[in-house]
């Protein structure tokens, strides 16, 4: 019966654990790595944040409850991009909370460099760097 006197994790608590195993990173550096392709972008954000505030060009659209199957390497629902368990994966949000969650998900998987962006989506457009209108 072991956990069972275990007192559970509050969300707080539980993102800080999570934080510790990832080398998150800012903006820029998300940029920057994505430019040089040693980095996939994926944008997790909803639908209507991604209409309301515009798109970071070239970064995989993937809506949160179907991160894990587009992008396990060996899965039957993968994405093209989903090349190998070695793919740096920098999972964004909005602003920055569920794509820590997400992307210790993916770590599961096997995908061990994967990360997030610090600040997600609102960290990026503070910094200035490119976003465009969502098409349609």
């Amino acid at each position: 019966m072991s956990g069972a006197s275990e007192r559970p994790l509050g969300i707080d608590e539980l993102l800080d654990r999570v934080r510790d195993g990832l080398d998150r990173i800012g903006a820029r550096q998300a940029y920057d790595a994505a430019r040089a392709g040693e980095a996939l972008l994926v944008d997790i954000r909803y639908a209507a944040l991604r209409e309301r505030d515009g798109l970071i060009p070239g970064a995989l659209v993937v809506e949160r409850n179907e991160l894990e199957w587009r992008l396990d390497p060996q899965g039957s629902h993968r994405a093209p991009e989903a090349t190998s368990h070695d793919l740096r994966v920098v999972v964004i949000c909005n602003e920055g909370y569920a794509s820590s969650l997400a992307a210790a998900s993916l770590r599961q998987l096997g995908l061990h460099r994967a990360t997030d962006l610090v600040g997600g989506f609102q960290s990026w457009r503070a910094e200035g760097l490119p976003v465009v209108a969502p098409e349609g």
